[in-house]
């Protein structure tokens, strides 16, 4: 079986390749010559997976999944939430999101927050979608050197370390992309 992933983000990418088993092939948007950037307008995590998953089904003609995924803080009304990569501007710059989060969390006690993935797949065109959801907090400072974008300050529940601390083969295990992707294998496997 072949899909296409449609990410650009190559950290997506590696976590995603790392469960997918080896009777899945994996497309990048790079392999199938698609260099544009795919609209995420929508308001919501859903809408924005199913929106980039329709591109490219419309665009390339391709099966595909795509995802979209927010850091929703309880303290924060949900913020980032549909806003996580651009939370402190367009320039989508990691390090300053995840300082503006903490910038905004430095009077607050509630740290609850939940890591929230949605994909969306076009299969032998009908769509499906999978949800993934981790429950934890938001750290007073980052912590550790992996992982990408706001895992640093994120520490699932029940651990002591944030998700920048353990390895891809933990985080996949516990993590919203991990369970979202543990879904979508089990429904293709059937």
């Amino acid at each position: 079986m072949q899909l296409v992933f449609a990410t650009n983000n190559l950290n997506k990418l590696k976590e995603v390749q790392a469960i997918v088993p080896s009777h899945i092939k994996l497309l990048s948007l790079k392999d199938i010559g698609c260099i544009e950037d795919i609209p995420e307008t929508q308001p919501t995590i859903k809408g924005n997976a199913i929106q980039k998953a329709e591109y490219l089904k419309k665009h390339y003609n391709y099966d595909c999944f795509a995802d979209d995924t927010g850091l929703e803080v309880e303290a924060l009304n949900g913020e980032p939430g549909v806003y996580s990569a651009r939370y402190a501007g367009p320039q989508r710059n990691a390090e300053d999101n995840t300082n503006k989060l903490l910038n905004q969390l430095k009077d607050k006690s509630n740290r609850n927050a939940q890591f929230k993935t949605v994909i969306a797949l076009y299969l032998n065109g009908e769509l499906h979608t999978f949800t993934g959801i981790c429950k934890g907090e938001i750290t007073q400072e980052k912590h550790g050197e992996g992982g990408f974008g706001y895992d640093p300050v994120f520490k699932a529940e029940g651990y002591k370390k944030t998700f920048a601390e353990i390895t891809l083969k933990e985080k996949n295990k516990i993590g919203h992309r991990g369970k979202a992707v543990a879904q979508l294998i089990e429904f293709l496997n059937k």
